[in-house]
């Protein structure tokens, strides 16, 4: 998709600050970080959203969340924890309409997010 600023990213064709990178996904530091550490973890195949990985590819998702753990752990984020946030639709606030999760840390998150 050349319109989608994710699949973008992925190609290479948008700089990223990448902190994780192998043949089927990439993990890269958010613009707008929400957290001492925000990363967003991304396929590089295009889905729209997680409903749709799921119905496509369950396994995945699967591997995306493999991914999202061994990032976390690169960035030092164990044993303390981390958020993982995957929005999906308008209502979710998803404003990226490709499968991503965010990984928050290094701090306290609170509940309710806000």
């Amino acid at each position: 998709m050349t319109d989608c600023v994710f699949c973008r990213i992925a190609s290479g064709e948008i700089p990223a600050k990448k902190a994780y990178e192998d043949e089927e996904f990439l993990a890269f530091h958010d613009i707008n970080p929400q957290a001492p550490v925000h990363l967003l973890v991304i396929p590089r195949r295009h889905f729209n959203d997680v409903v749709q990985a799921v119905k496509e590819q369950p396994e995945l998702v699967a591997r995306l969340f493999a991914v999202v753990s061994k990032v976390a752990a690169a960035q030092g984020l164990l044993p303390e924890g981390f958020r993982t946030v995957c929005n999906t639709g308008p209502n979710g606030g998803q404003t990226v309409g490709h499968l991503h999760v965010h990984v928050l840390g290094g701090r306290f998150m609170g509940w309710p997010p806000g």
